[in-house]
């Protein structure tokens, strides 16, 4: 009998499939849009990881429910061809694992109210750790987890340390049952599974002395454990427990304690294994490292990195712009941006000015929603987007950071849309995470460009924005 004969097929959840590759297994097979796969080889499937290992075969039988029928299909893959599935989901049994503990400095529980429900959803899945790189505490695994994680070959993860004492870590945590993290790390690098770690750190809680050593525990793994991010904590205006961001002096000190290791493991590993994230470089008002200074480690969706990307990409524009004989659709732009890295464009801004003769202003727009602590433009609102141009003479082109509009839906937290901010302020609106896509824009060749007058959905009042936001007082890259 095989796994797949032992399930209750009335109650499992399989994956909707949404999309067929040209070309693919899938294709050949007349599968479709709509189809739910529940096994392949007789191995119920529960996230695109089973499809991907139990898929691999050159046989193939996919167990298929369709309209209610369920029904299979065997196939013979051909050399290097593609199984060709897409998904709405990329897990089929949750949507998401969620996080079983309470950290104090949190986001989910750092948010404001009324904003959409998925904001307030605290994930914590090894298998978006795997597939997309998310960070995870390792704290929710069960032995159905372990084993697949071995078996499976599931490597690199991304897990949140925060601190390796193990007593210390629970009370950051503040989850009791929290397990040992060095013997987790222990198990994962026995079995060759390697990991990227990050510690988010809090001022008195968790740096100095105790930082030193949760480093030098991680250190005693490498190279299971690839690298260290780390990371200045986060808060809100509406955090509760009493922590604090990091001072500009007490950020240099962390430059300098991290540097003095880099300088070590460059030695010793050939890398520099400790890696701080930008923030760090722009609080204390230091120069950002060169991009050698990542030894390669793909770690921008940490922090890492981010601003350099952004400078040296620069540098290569500049010369297509000397090169070049465009006609420029504006004359005037405003670029957009959070607090953190305005000091940053503005500087850009005026070389872009003497290039190309365009009128360029930077406006940093405060966090208004979740405080003024919260500076990168990731986080900023449409309202206070909206509020602070009405304050401020704009160009006759408006450039968002379009990591404000990083939801499938292309809206910002507070669910305003760029199409709902053109129409509020009567100008084009242009997305942006480089200086390129702002060439682009200013000459006419941005694909993602909001002119004003065109109908969105759910268009909010900007009274109400003005109303809400009076009473509840990432970068432009």
């Amino acid at each position: 009998m095989t796994l797949f004969q032992e399930l209750d097929l009335t109650t499992f959840s399989g994956g909707q499939i949404s999309g067929i590759e040209p070309g693919s297994v899938a294709e050949a097979l007349g599968l479709q849009p709509g189809d739910e796969l529940l096994a392949i080889n007789g191995a119920p499937v529960e996230d695109v990881i089973d499809v991907q290992f139990y898929g691999a075969e050159e046989h193939l039988t996919l167990t298929i429910r369709r309209n209610g029928e369920v029904r299979q299909f065997e196939a013979e893959r051909a050399y290097n061809q593609p199984l060709g599935l897409a998904f709405t989901h990329p897990t089929f049994d949750t949507d998401i694992r969620r996080c079983n503990n309470l950290c104090e400095f949190c986001f989910v529980l750092q948010m404001a109210p009324k904003f959409r429900r998925t904001l307030y959803i605290k994930d914590d899945d090894y298998r978006y750790s795997f597939l997309f790189g998310h960070y995870v505490t390792l704290t929710n695994l069960n032995e159905h987890d372990w084993w697949r994680i071995e078996t499976m070959g599931l490597s690199p993860l991304y897990v949140s340390v925060h601190v390796t004492d193990w007593e210390m870590r629970r009370q950051y945590l503040r989850n009791p049952d929290a397990p040992d993290i060095l013997a987790q790390l222990e198990w994962l690098a026995e079995r060759g599974i390697e990991v990227h770690t990050q510690i988010v750190v809090t001022p008195g809680v968790n740096d100095g002395r105790i930082l030193d050593q949760s480093i030098a525990d991680l250190t005693a793994f490498y190279p299971a454990v690839q690298s260290i991010s780390v990371v200045p904590v986060g808060l809100t205006k509406h955090h509760k427990y009493g922590l604090r961001p990091h001072t500009p002096a007490e950020a240099r000190a962390v430059i300098t304690q991290m540097e003095a290791y880099q300088a070590h493991f460059l030695q010793e590993f050939g890398s520099r294994f400790v890696y701080l994230t930008d923030e760090w470089y722009l609080v204390a008002k230091q120069e950002l490292p060169s991009m050698t200074a990542y030894d390669g480690q793909q770690l921008e969706e940490n922090g890492l990195g981010m601003v350099r990307h952004f400078l040296n990409e620069w540098e290569g524009v500049k010369g297509e712009i000397r090169d070049s004989d465009s006609v420029f659709n504006h004359q005037s732009l405003t670029l957009v941006t959070g607090t953190l890295f305005a000091p940053v464009l503005r500087e850009t801004a005026v070389q872009f000015t003497q290039l190309t003769g365009a009128e360029v202003t930077v406006e940093p727009v405060v966090n208004q929603k979740l405080g003024k602590t919260i500076t990168v433009a990731g986080l900023l609102m449409g309202g206070d987007v909206l509020n602070h141009l009405q304050t401020v003479d704009f160009g006759d082109l408006i450039v968002l950071p379009r990591v404000m509009f990083d939801h499938p839906d292309r809206i910002a937290l507070d669910n305003l849309s760029p199409q709902d901010i053109a129409n509020q302020l009567k100008r084009p609106i242009a997305l942006a995470d480089t200086m390129g896509d702002v060439w682009d824009a200013l000459t006419g060749q941005s694909q993602v460009m909001f002119e004003p007058g065109v109908r969105s959905e759910g268009l909010i009042d900007l009274r109400v924005i003005n109303n809400s936001d009076a009473e509840n007082n990432t970068y432009f890259s």
